[in-house]
């Protein structure tokens, strides 16, 4: 083979939608190949040797460029070209991935008597991510939370969230969300734009998302880290109950902060154990 290159993100997964195009000194295109589905580009096409620059592309990525020298074999081996996101953001490799709720947290803080937190988590969810091949921003998750498994660590309080009061989990047994896309919010972050409902009424709710990385598990599958925040209001999911003390200082917070730390699964299951 005469060019031969390797393109990778930065975590290491193959961009199987990459161009190489290589260019003589004068800027004439002198060769242009595609990569393989595992992000390897072959191409016979002979070169006459000396100095060429080479260019990497791929919907998504900033473009990489580099210098190449072919020799009197007329071959050029350019190694491994690391891409990184457009905006400078990396996401998983494209396709399914499972939540995995042993794993994983789903948790809310409340201001309790103006001084202090309350804290409480869901102990049942499940949810799926749908990475985007080209267009990161359409890239898609769903998750659905057991109302009634809220646990703050404390069963008259918890009883009470579970009452028409605050989650009304008779009448409203799940709490879902659906993404709609996202947008790159900064060098390793980003938007998740979608839709919380709760207690039967749908609310726009972005999450603030942070990438932690991939890496292989002892099952032998590939698992995807990820960090969310958001804040929510009360009163937007008819949750309006409220006990002013004596000094006019409200028991409970007006908001919650929502904190998500999310390990996911490569694939449409999570492995058996």
């Amino acid at each position: 083979m005469a060019l031969t290159a390797r393109i990778r993100t930065r975590d290491g997964w193959a961009v199987s939608h990459a161009v190489v195009t290589v260019t003589d000194m004068t800027g004439t295109q002198v060769l242009r190949a595609e990569a393989d589905a595992e992000g390897t580009v072959r191409d016979a096409t002979a070169l006459t040797p000396g100095a060429y620059t080479v260019i990497v592309t791929a919907v998504g990525y900033a473009p990489a460029a580099s210098s190449a020298i072919v020799t009197a074999s007329g071959r050029a081996e350019i190694g491994t070209v690391t891409l990184a996101r457009q905006g400078g953001a990396e996401l998983p490799p494209p396709g399914p991935w499972t939540i995995d709720p042993v794993h994983s947290s789903v948790s809310a803080v409340a201001q309790h008597l103006g001084i202090s937190s309350v804290h409480g988590r869901f102990t049942e969810f499940s949810g799926r991510i749908e990475i985007a091949p080209d267009e990161v921003q359409k890239s898609r998750v769903e998750a659905v939370i057991s109302a009634a498994s809220i646990d703050t660590g404390n069963d008259m309080r918890d009883t009470h969230l579970r009452s028409a009061d605050f989650l009304d989990v008779e009448s409203y047994p799940q709490i879902t969300y659906r993404s709609a896309g996202l947008t790159a919010a900064g060098s390793d972050r980003w938007t998740v734009h979608g839709e919380l409902t709760m207690r039967g009424i749908v609310r726009p709710v972005d999450l603030s998302l942070a990438y932690l990385g991939t890496g292989a598990d002892p099952w032998g599958g590939t698992r995807a880290a990820f960090r969310a925040t958001a804040e929510l209001r009360r009163e937007d999911f008819a949750m309006n109950y409220n006990q002013v003390l004596q000094a006019g200082i409200a028991a409970i917070g007006t908001t919650l902060r929502v904190e998500l730390d999310i390990q996911a699964v490569q694939g449409d299951s999570l492995p058996q154990a």
